[in-house]
């Protein structure tokens, strides 16, 4: 067996060991606990303001990474990236209508655009690490990480949501450490996965941080901004790189 064939065999066996982790569990409901954020103060009407205003991070992300991608000549994977970054730009309505009035409801306008991210950022690292014919597959997976959402929508069992992004999120340090990058400043990937580890981290500790901090802020509202930080760890990727390979 060729050494290229087993780093496909380590893609699919992590992809294949999130499934049989989520699915020997039984279904997975949404919690109603997950809509109790601790900061509920109101500003200028604003109902849990923080949380709210605090998605303007991913505007400015979003923003700056679809202009980029334009002005990138040359860029082989412009599509993918573009659809990225218009995701993220779309996560800030979404996640601020759901805080304004956290329920499942408004949820699956926070879940929405954020499965279509993480679809568009794993078609960027298959294009960008193994072969640019994967760009093909971005609109039908695009609709695979909306479909996750649909599927608790209807079902309200989370398993496939979750395998989506999950099983992306443990295969992309995988692709990252056996598959070489046709692009420079690959380390910037791992930043982004530091920060969004930090963010997923600061969710969990929403109330002790909020605490912590003199009820200055949050743990969800640190949160986004972790997030946007690691996001525009990739936007300053894209600005700066060069391509190695042809």
């Amino acid at each position: 067996m060729t050494a290229a064939r087993l780093k496909y065999i380590a893609l699919l066996l992590a992809a294949l060991f999130m499934a049989i982790f989520l699915y020997h569990k039984g279904p997975l409901p949404q919690e109603q606990w997950y809509h109790q954020f601790i900061d509920t103060r109101i500003f200028l009407g604003i109902p849990n303001a923080m949380d709210v205003l605090s998605n303007i991070f991913f505007v400015i992300v979003g923003i700056l990474g679809m202009r980029e991608v334009g002005n990138v000549l040359g860029l082989d994977t412009k599509k993918s990236w573009w659809w990225f970054f218009f995701s993220i730009l779309l996560i800030a309505p979404g996640s601020a209508y759901y805080h304004w009035s956290p329920n499942d409801t408004t949820l699956i306008w926070d879940r929405l655009p954020m499965s279509m991210g993480f679809m568009g950022l794993y078609i960027v690292l298959l294009c960008e690490h193994i072969h640019l014919k994967f760009e093909k597959a971005l609109y039908p997976t695009l609709l695979l990480g909306i479909f996750s959402v649909v599927t608790w929508v209807i079902t309200n069992d989370l398993r496939f949501y979750y395998w989506v992004q999950f099983s992306s999120f443990i295969t992309i340090p995988i692709i990252l450490l056996l598959f070489k990058s046709r692009y420079g400043k690959k380390y910037l990937y791992v930043v982004t996965l530091v920060f969004y580890g930090l963010a997923k981290w600061t969710e969990v500790k929403d109330k002790e941080i909020f605490y912590a901090t003199s009820e200055m802020i949050s743990g969800h509202t640190l949160k986004h901004i972790l997030a946007a930080i690691g996001l525009l760890a990739l936007w300053w990727m894209v600005r700066t790189r060069n391509k190695f390979n042809a």
